[in-house]
Parts: C-alpha cells; sequence; structure tokens
C-alpha cells in the first residue's frame, strides 16, 4: 500500500476528492459533517486503476488545526497539493506548503479542484500555485485539474497518482521499527488499538514494542494487526496499520507516542539542528513547538548561528541524525521554518568559547550525519551506539588486517582512521594518544618502585578517558607494546628488579636450597628486612613461591615435595608426609594442599592422601 496526504487551505475540497476517489467518507466526527469542516485526520484508502492500493491520511485545512495537519503530513512519503480554482492560492496553502518542504516531501502532484465553479480561472490558479511552490520538492509535480461533483479529470488524476507512486523509493521492509500513533481507541473485546503510518520495518503478531511518550516506556507486545478492515499476520511498510496492543490501555497511548523495536532507538532530550527551511534560527523565540511524526512537543531554543541551533524538549522522543522536523512559534498559527536533526547526544557546553568550537563542528557535519565525525567527536563509540543512530547498517562487518600498532579496516564501510576492537570503534589518533599515556604511566611506576607489579586494571583504565569494557583496555594494552599479568600492567618480559632486597632474598635461596621445606618464620623474614612488598616481587620474578600467604619456599619445593611422597607407602597420612619433608605441620599441610590443588596428590578421606599415578 501508498500512503499519500492531502494538504491545502480550507474548503478546497479535500475530503469531498477522497470522497470521489475512495467511495469512503474520511471525516469520522459528527461535529465535521454537521460543519462540513475537516477538524481532525481521515483515512480512506483505494486501488488505482494501474493496481497500486492507496491510502489517504485527510488533514483539516484551517488554521486552527495546522497540529493536526502536521500530524497527518508528517510520516507521508507522498502528498495531493490540492488549490481550489475558484478561490486560488490562500493564506493556509502557504502554510501547508512550508509544512511540506520543512518535512522534505518530494514526491506528490497538484490538484486544481471544483474546476466546474470557475473554469476560466483554471489556468491562471494553476500558474500562481506553480509560482508559490517554486524553489520546493513539488515545484515540477505533475498537475490535474479535477471536479469531483461531476467527475471530470478523475480517472487522469489515477493515472498521474499511479505515477507518482511508482517513483517512490523502496520501504525498507527489514529493521527496525519506528511506528508514529495518530489515533487510539478502545474495541470491545480486543482492547487497545492504535492506527498510523508505517514508513519502515515490519510489524508481526505477538512482536514485543515499547510505547515512548510522555511518560516512561512501556513494554507492550501485539495482539493483531489490521489493514484496510483486514487481518494480517504481519505487516511492512508502507501501510495504513491498526495495531491491536497488549499491555496498555487506550487511555494510556496518544497521538505522538511512538511504537518502537526496544532498545534500537535514541531517546533524546536535546538535539543539534540546521535550519533546512524558513526564517534564520538568531530571530527564533525562546520556544518553538517540534513537530516530528505525529508529535508536538515544547522545545527551547539556544542559536549557535543562523543555520544551527539546539532544540531541549520539554518530554523526550525517539530521533536519529537526519529527521526532519517543523518548527512553529506557539505565537503564530504559521510555519516558522524546517530543520534536520545532526545531533541526538549533544555535548553539554559549559566552557569558555565552547558554543564557538561547536558550532564550527556543526558546519561540517553533512545532514545525515556521520559516523566518523561521530567516533572523532567521542574518541570511543560503540558499534550498537552507531546502529542506534543509523549510521552503521546492521550487516556492516569490519575485516582487519595487521598488527594492533598498523591495523586498518579494508572493507564494512568503516573509515581508515578508524580502529574496532570488538564492539569499539576508535579514532586512530586516540588509540595512539592512549597507548603512548599507559606506556608511560607503566614506566614511571617502574622507575618509581621497581617492586610493583605493575599498573593495576583500573589504574590502566583510567588513562584511556572512556569508560570502556575489558576489551578495549585490552586492546590499548597491546597497542602500547605491554602485558598483562595477574591483574597487572606492565612491561613485556620484566623481571621486576628487587633493588635493595636482593642480598636479603639471596640468602633466602640460599637457605632454602640446603633445607627445600625450612620455610623462615615471621621473625626471620623481620630480621633480612624482607616484607609483603618484597616477597610479592621475588614470587613474580620467579625466584621464591609463597603458600597460604606465609609460608615461603623456593619454586621447586613442590617438586622435591613428590619427590618424597612417591616413595611412601600409598595412602599415607599428614604425619607421615611431614616426617618424610622434615618440616613441621605449619609447612607441611600447605605444601600438601598445594599438590591437591594441582592434582600431584588427592585425599582418599578425611585422614589419607596419596600420589596421583
Amino acid at each position: 500500500m501508498y500512503v499519500v496526504a492531502t494538504a491545502g487551505h480550507v474548503d478546497h475540497g479535500k475530503s469531498t476528492l477522497v470522497r470521489a476517489l475512495t467511495g469512503m467518507e474520511p471525516d469520522r466526527w459528527a461535529e465535521e459533517k454537521r460543519r462540513g469542516l475537516t477538524i481532525d485526520l481521515g483515512f480512506a484508502w483505494t486501488t488505482l486503476p494501474s493496481g497500486e492500493d492507496v491510502a489517504f491520511v485527510d488533514v483539516p485545512g484551517h488554521e486552527r488545526f495546522l497540529g493536526n495537519m502536521l500530524a497527518g503530513l508528517g510520516p507521508a512519503p507522498a502528498v495531493c497539493f490540492i488549490v481550489a480554482a475558484d478561490e486560488g492560492w490562500q493564506a493556509q496553502s502557504a502554510d501547508h506548503r512550508d509544512a511540506i518542504a520543512a518535512l522534505g516531501i518530494e514526491h506528490g502532484l497538484i490538484v486544481i479542484t471544483k474546476a466546474d465553479r470557475a473554469a476560466e480561472r483554471v489556468d491562471s490558479v494553476l500558474a500562481q500555485t506553480r509560482a508559490e511552490l517554486a524553489g520546493t520538492s513539488l515545484a515540477g509535480a505533475p498537475a490535474v485539474v479535477v471536479s469531483a461533483l461531476s467527475g471530470a479529470g478523475l480517472e487522469e488524476l489515477r493515472r498521474q497518482l499511479g505515477r507518482v507512486l511508482a517513483d517512490l523509493p523502496a520501504p525498507a521492509m527489514a529493521g527496525r521499527v519506528r511506528f508514529w500513533v495518530d489515533r487510539s481507541f478502545t474495541v470491545k473485546g480486543a482492547g487497545a488499538v492504535v492506527t498510523g503510518t508505517l514508513t519502515a520495518g515490519t510489524l508481526a503478531e505477538n512482536e514485543r514494542l515499547e510505547v515512548l511518550g510522555a511518560d516512561s516506556p512501556r513494554a507492550v507486545s501485539v495482539r493483531a494487526l489490521h489493514s484496510r478492515n483486514r487481518p494480517h499476520a504481519s505487516i511492512g511498510p508502507t501501510q495504513r496499520v491498526a495495531v491491536n496492543l497488549r499491555g496498555t490501555t487506550a487511555e494510556e497511548v496518544h497521538r505522538g507516542d511512538a511504537l518502537v523495536t526496544p532498545g534500537a532507538w535514541p531517546v533524546a532530550g536535546a538535539v543539534d539542528i540546521r535550519r533546512t527551511t524558513g526564517t534564520d534560527l538568531t530571530e527564533a523565540p525562546g520556544r518553538l513547538l517540534v513537530h516530528v511524526g505525529t508529535a508536538t512537543v515544547p522545545a527551547r531554543v539556544r542559536p549557535f548561528n543562523a543555520r544551527h541551533a539546539r532544540l531541549t524538549f520539554e518530554r523526550t522522543l525517539p530521533l536519529v541524525p537526519g529527521d526532519r522536523l517543523v518548527l512553529r512559534d506557539p505565537g503564530s498559527r504559521a510555519v516558522f521554518g524546517g530543520a534536520r536533526v545532526l545531533d541526538v547526544d549533544p555535548p553539554v557546553l559549559t566552557r569558555r568559547g565552547a558554543g564557538t568550537r561547536h558550532t564550527a563542528y556543526l558546519e561540517t557535519v553533512p545532514d545525515g550525519g556521520d559516523a566518523r565525525l561521530e567516533v572523532m567527536r567521542r574518541g570511543a563509540v560503540r558499534r550498537a551506539f552507531l546502529q542506534r543512530l543509523g549510521l552503521v547498517p546492521p550487516e556492516a562487518r569490519p575485516t582487519q588486517e595487521g598488527t594492533p600498532g598498523e591495523r586498518t579496516t579494508r572493507q564494512g564501510g568503516i573509515p581508515a582512521d578508524v580502529r574496532v576492537y570488538g564492539d569499539w570503534w576508535v579514532h586512530a589518533p586516540v588509540v595512539d594518544r592512549w597507548a603512548v599515556r599507559l606506556r608511560e604511566a607503566v614506566e614511571a611506576l617502574a622507575d618509581s618502585d621497581p617492586l610493583a607489579a605493575g599498573l593495576s586494571r583500573g589504574a590502566a583504565a583510567a588513562q584511556l578517558d572512556a569508560d570502556g569494557d575489558g576489551n578495549l583496555l585490552d586492546a590499548v594494552i597491546a597497542e602500547a607494546g605491554l602485558e598483562h599479568r595477574d591483574g597487572y600492567v606492565c612491561r613485556p618480559g620484566l623481571r621486576a628488579g628487587l633493588g635493595p632486597a636482593e642480598q636479603a632474598i639471596a640468602a633466602l635461596e640460599r637457605r632454602l636450597a640446603a633445607r627445600p621445606f625450612d620455610a623462615p618464620e615471621g621473625h626471620d623474614l623481620t630480621a633480612l628486612n624482607l616484607g609483603a612488598k618484597e616477597l610479592a616481587a621475588a614470587e613474580r620474578a620467579g625466584r621464591l613461591l609463597r603458600l597460604d600467604g606465609s609460608v615461603v619456599l623456593l619454586p621447586t619445593a613442590p617438586v622435591l615435595a613428590m619427590r618424597e611422597l612417591a616413595r611412601l607407602d600409598q595412602p599415607f597420612t599428614t604425619s607421615q608426609a611431614r616426617q618424610a619433608l622434615g618440616t613441621s605441620r605449619r609447612v607441611a599441610i600447605p605444601v600438601l594442599e598445594h599438590l591437591d590443588s594441582r592434582g600431584w596428590t588427592r585425599r582418599v578421606d578425611g585422614q589419607y592422601r596419596e600420589v596421583v599415578r
């Protein structure tokens, strides 16, 4: 199905034309029928002679209902711009033109209605309309002259509409869903139903979604789907869809809320924008009404220059770079201008000159955003975040070649100056800076404290200026040419020097070489000025083995112990092992437990052990 919105001044025949094309009544409210005035959005559908199914979203034309009109235009990919022959171009014609330009709708046609009332004015009204649309995306749109009452021109309108729809780009069938709600109501026996225009992605029965609106996000699921009053197990774009929801009520969902794929969209409380149409942003009032999709949200405005500004919303919105916004002055019913979203997670600007620097950065950002610029600005960013921004397709996967210091991406749409480590994309100069900083920190610690095990992982991670996971830290450690051992980052292959403790450790080694299981007592170590720090350094250097933190032996002690224990009758007791080793229970028990942990001995019961053959 194709979805087309109407646009045009009040009482120029939009609803009458939709009624004539579809045989359906788009006005839904009794007041609309009583007054002959469209107040809210109307919906109708038909099949064109060329076979295309088309749904019309009929919008109100009166200036008092411009917000409703924008909710109908927002998600529509094409428009019928309607001007009555008897009245010609009017004030709301200009408002609707400006709204279409702001939304960037590029496909549509011009319809001159009520030709039966003023046939002599048709040519001049069409010429005036084309002049007013000059410079917009509808400047070259095909034009049709009709009379909905007599039926004149309707067949030509259907043919031209079919040609316009054939030129629409194919929508994205797969991927995340963002479905802007334009109605919510209750169906007896079914519960909450919401309607809207599905422009991308596919909805399916039992699919889990989130409702994003003024309140906290709510988890819901799809009970059933309808389009054109027919049930569907799944529905793809572009369609008018009614979604029966579980997990909410119709009173909890409102026009302007969005049904989204959970976790797939950034939720923005503030955005940086670029003006695309309308008045310079430096002339904007302090507050504007922002229209996107079917939502209308008040926002504070901080202009940076004529083209760029920051909007801070009164509620969060699921937005990505490239989204189109319509801006309105709350004190006026006219459209102030249009804008594109550039950044949905803008930085805080508090330092002197930060605004000027950020404005210069925004000048470089393309309309749809840019993954490389995002990585450059942030230094490091997760791929999943870039996917939520719509800057990285889910299927793109990098291929990396070279050593860690020479790694470059050869394919997958990843810039050459961006390095990829698991889920992380990091700007190459940032990686290099982190690696230098980490290497200098490790070297400085080694120089100031030769007995230190190295830089702890926490201290190493602090050098990165990023809340990265262990994979990112490990990558930077490799880039720096360092090693990670026992929770510490240190120089590769480095055996820590023992400095002033060297002589004491050597004396202890000589003692243990003569009597392998004569572990020194605490007072012996104190006499040698060997504390926990010196013993730990000697252990890291492979000079000593510590058991239970207090029994100090040579690293060869376990092998020597096994040689003696293997000579005993099996199984053996702890007392027998102690006598074979010529030592005390203080030493024998930690030695036996160490051998158990290595699988060299095992307990037979509470009293006996045996050597594992």
